[in-house]
């Protein structure tokens, strides 16, 4: 029997907060070598390569080098073009077939129905997640970035350093910065994991394909209740499709959701026609006589008719072609300190990939997060190429939207700012939002806010990084989100008079 609570160990909606929540942050790392002092100073322009002399790439020589092409790529590119240092010595190497794009995009507007007017490219390609230019593949030949696609690198030889690619391309780099993200954790061959039918999703191509399969399909079984879980069968319904989630847990979005509030969204997609099977375990994925998918066999013996399968349980840190630059065993993925430097000079990691110091919470994490993609690409290039020596202080930061289709009668979408950790105050219902507060020795940690305004969204990162001491029977007391963030909002400004 293949359960899914084991196939769903190190799931990638890993947050792993203090609570237990996969943002995989534990309160100390293990290395497979050791890390450097913090007093060392890795400058890769005292290395020794040569570096291409104009746009052209004449050589195979390149200063800086980014292996990935995903959202940290994007980012770490348009910091290189800020400080003036991408024309003729940056290139991307990346596996996909397009430029950097916003990943979240592939589980919300992209699964949309077409005549609900689903997202697609160049509409969500970097950086327009954050509010910049769209940085198209024509950005990158006008800024004089090189661009080698669908041709990841296999193996990194730091002695000389070069890497190779799949082609057998031999690259030299002064600087390398390894964002090479996650790959979808798959059920084995043997139990059906790669079915005509079953489905991960990843990326464009990944996407691409589950639509073809939902343009077809009458029953949709989506493998995880977590983020992907979640955010697929909420598009399923936009299809009109006959949807089932199946995960191990007692309730959705276990790591950071508390029973009460999984309840209230379970309700929602219940009335979106949306089935739960809660706390089972699959035994096989099973073929029909077309060889295509065609039903669950769950580990009670029971099946679960489903010609389209969604698995979403986890993700792991693409690491494979770098162990030698030094593994954080505990939380997975390339130990780096705070500037994201190696163990190797000259070697950096970021996005998903890095396992790095939690600074507000001291401790080591690994956050596989868009937001935090975005901040660790640019954080280590401007330690890269300025005297930036300030450390990664970053305040863990998670979303979701859901049913945001035209004609859904309830678009979703919640923020929460901190640390599960403690015990928990809940205000609200969804009529028309809900506020979730972690209190931990009379401190606010973390806050979990549904529907909210602008402006109170804007209040949360204010209360989790200050973590003002907050009267919990007071806010108990709240008849209203709005009351509950007022008596927040007024704990902050306690704790900031001298």
């Amino acid at each position: 029997m293949f359960p899914v609570r084991k196939a769903m160990a190190g799931l990638s909606n890993s947050l792993q907060l203090k609570n237990g929540l996969a943002l995989w942050c534990p309160r100390s790392s293990s290395l497979t070598r050791p890390h450097p002092s913090s007093s060392i100073r890795f400058n890769s322009f005292h290395r020794n390569f040569v570096v291409a002399s104009s746009s052209s790439f004449s050589n195979d020589n390149r200063e800086f080098v980014i292996v990935g092409g995903g959202n940290a790529a994007g980012y770490a590119a348009r910091t290189f073009v800020e400080h003036g240092m991408a024309d003729g010595r940056l290139c991307i190497v990346s596996k996909e077939a397009y430029a950097p794009y916003e990943r979240p995009a592939l589980t919300k507007g992209y699964l949309f129905p077409l005549d609900k007017k689903p997202a697609r490219l160049p509409g969500f390609h970097t950086c327009v997640g954050s509010g910049g230019e769209r940085q198209t593949p024509e950005w990158y030949k006008e800024k004089g970035i090189e661009m080698i696609y669908e041709d990841p690198v296999t193996t990194i030889n730091i002695e000389k350093q070069t890497l190779t690619t799949n082609s057998g391309k031999l690259l030299k780099y002064g600087s390398l910065i390894i964002a090479t993200g996650c790959t979808a954790s798959r059920f084995p061959e043997k139990i059906g994991g790669n079915l005509p039918g079953v489905h991960y999703i990843r990326d464009i191509a990944d996407a691409d394909s589950l639509i073809s399969s939902l343009e077809k399909a009458k029953k949709v079984v989506v493998v995880g209740g977590g983020y992907i879980g979640m955010e697929v069968a909420a598009a399923a319904v936009g299809w009109k499709l006959d949807t089932t989630i199946i995960f191990p847990e007692n309730h959705l979005l276990q790591r950071l959701f508390t029973p009460s509030l999984a309840q209230r969204y379970e309700e929602l997609y219940k009335e979106n026609g949306v089935k739960f099977l809660k706390g089972a375990s699959i035994k096989n994925l099973e073929a029909g006589s077309n060889g295509q998918v065609a039903a669950v066999k769950l580990g009670d013996g029971s099946t679960i008719e489903a010609d389209t399968i969604i698995i979403g349980i986890g993700a792991k840190p693409a690491v494979s072609s770098f162990e030698m630059v030094g593994l954080n065993t505990t939380v997975g993925g390339i130990q780096v300190d705070g500037l994201f430097r190696t163990s190797i000079p000259g070697i950096f990691a970021v996005g998903d990939v890095a396992a790095f110091p939690l600074k507000m919470y001291d401790r080591m994490a690994r956050v596989e997060h868009v937001d935090h993609a975005r901040r660790s690409a640019q954080h280590c290039v401007k330690a890269l190429l300025s005297a930036q020596t300030h450390t990664y202080d970053y305040l863990p930061y998670f979303y979701s939207r859901v049913f945001e289709y035209e004609g859904s009668p309830k678009k979703v979408w919640w923020q929460f700012f901190g640390d599960n950790a403690g015990e928990t105050v809940e205000i609200g219902n969804f009529d028309p939002k809900i506020a979730t507060f972690w209190i931990d020795s009379g401190k606010l940690k973390g806050v979990l806010l549904e529907s909210g305004s602008a402006e109170e969204f804007k209040l949360l990162p204010e209360l989790a990084r200050s973590q003002p001491s907050i009267d919990k029977a007071k806010l108990q007391k709240a008849s209203s989100v709005e009351e509950a963030l007022e008596i927040a909002k007024a704990s902050l400004l306690v704790g900031q008079k001298p």
